[in-house]
């Protein structure tokens, strides 16, 4: 029988084993080379940087920031003088030709349907303002969901080293004749698991560079450098700074006072529509012999409000004020019951947080490290093992996943509040 040593017996010399080696590695560099042509490296994009690119180029904001040109345009139409009318007359009596300039002239009017355009102008400014902190939301929530992304794909990452791992142990034991064949099996299943959990969690990163990409109007392809921790959570004042700055700045609260102010407007405009319009006329007469060949004419016109001067309109008018004083007493009582949910809802979830990086995650972590040395000596069987590993996967996730949540939660909470809080 004969037998090989694979130590002794060598097909290539050391020289030739040298030159292969030096090929490959120069193989291996051209194809990384190959493969990164064309490429541009963006510059690192941290959560303020972000921020601002969304506040700049977003589209949907953009398309938000051009109705501020429709309400300027609105004033320019509410402080528009009527046009005069001319009119020409040819009659078979005297005179038998004449030439007329009427010019209608309001009183009162027109600067107040100028204050009406104006504070609808202001209101638009605040649906802007809604929906630049909406997208503030959105862009935070995006860039930490990208963050966590990457987060994911390092956790995967540790668990398939540490699937491989066990594969290695299980195979050293069976090789050893400690364990059976069954147990190969059940490290390799494992390993085809951890794998398939590492390209997957590949691809959701791609999807949430995505997701920011079309929040920041940049190219979908992009791949970003993000400079951040999901770990990272934000600071926030205490409830009462909090509640007070939201019934000042929440979104519901100014666009119910700024209707408040646009209704008083149109209640003054109702009132000035009283005053009745003058209608001026100024003209020429031609052709009346034997008296004259050109003679002046002029007239003054007024509406009588004899039957509608204007009481339904002020009616509705002050109908509308005091149904907004109501709503805005209801405004301000919901935003502080937001503000308060919103708040603890933050506190709970940044608790979660902190108990599960002081104590479940390192626990648990222990947990796997003496199932695996428990395994190695031979005093444990797989399936204790695997279930220590899968134990510690799902408990770094959902450490991850509180993170998020805590970021997530702040960013609701500024939306609430109406202003930034960091």
């Amino acid at each position: 029988m004969l037998s090989l040593n694979a130590r002794s017996y060598s097909l290539f010399t050391d020289k030739d084993m040298l030159v292969w080696d030096l090929k490959h590695t120069a193989g291996w560099m051209l194809l990384i080379a190959l493969s990164s042509y064309g490429q541009t490296s963006s510059p690192p994009l941290d959560l303020q940087t972000a921020l601002e690119m969304a506040r700049n180029s977003n589209l949907e904001l953009r398309a938000a920031r051009q109705q501020r040109a429709v309400t300027l345009a609105g004033i320019r139409i509410a402080g528009q003088f009527q046009n005069p009318s001319v009119s020409f007359g040819a009659l078979r009596d005297v005179p038998h030709e004449s030439l007329v300039w009427d010019q209608p002239i309001e009183l009162g009017k027109r600067g107040k349907r100028i204050g009406v355009a104006r504070e609808e102008q202001k209101a638009t400014d605040i649906d802007i303002a809604v929906v630049e902190r909406q997208i503030r939301h959105r862009t935070r929530d995006a860039f930490y969901k990208a963050v966590l992304a990457r987060a994911d794909v390092e956790e995967t990452k540790s668990a398939l080293d540490l699937s491989t791992r066990i594969r290695d142990a299980v195979q050293t034991r069976y090789d050893a004749g400690d364990v059976a064949q069954l147990e190969v099996i059940q490290a390799e299943v494992e390993l085809a698991r951890a794998t398939t959990d590492y390209q997957v969690t590949l691809q959701s990163q791609k999807v949430a560079d995505v997701e920011l990409a079309v929040l920041l109007n940049q190219p979908l392809e992009s791949a970003f450098e993000l400079r951040g921790r999901i770990d990272e959570l934000p600071n926030v004042a205490g409830l009462p700074v909090i509640t007070e700055m939201a019934l000042r700045l929440n979104s519901n609260v100014q666009s119910t006072a700024q209707q408040y102010a646009i209704e008083e407007k149109r209640l003054q405009l109702a009132k000035a529509s009283r005053i009745p319009n003058l209608d001026l006329q100024a003209g020429l007469d031609f052709n009346s012999p034997p008296d004259f060949n050109v003679g002046p004419r002029g007239q003054i016109g007024v509406s009588l409000p004899l039957f509608n001067h204007g009481q339904g309109e002020i009616a509705q008018s002050t109908a509308r004020l005091e149904l907004l004083r109501f709503s805005m007493q209801a405004q301000k009582t919901s935003t502080e019951a937001q503000v308060f949910a919103a708040y603890y809802d933050y506190q709970a979830k940044l608790r979660l947080a902190s108990d599960y990086s002081k104590t479940i995650v390192p626990q648990t972590v222990r947990l796997e490290q003496m199932a695996e040395e428990s395994y190695r000596a031979g005093k444990s069987n797989l399936l204790t093992l695997i279930d220590a590993q899968r134990r510690l996967n799902e408990t770094r996730r959902a450490y991850l996943i509180s993170l998020f949540s805590v970021q997530s939660a702040f960013s609701a909470l500024e939306e609430v509040v109406g202003a930034p809080l960091d």
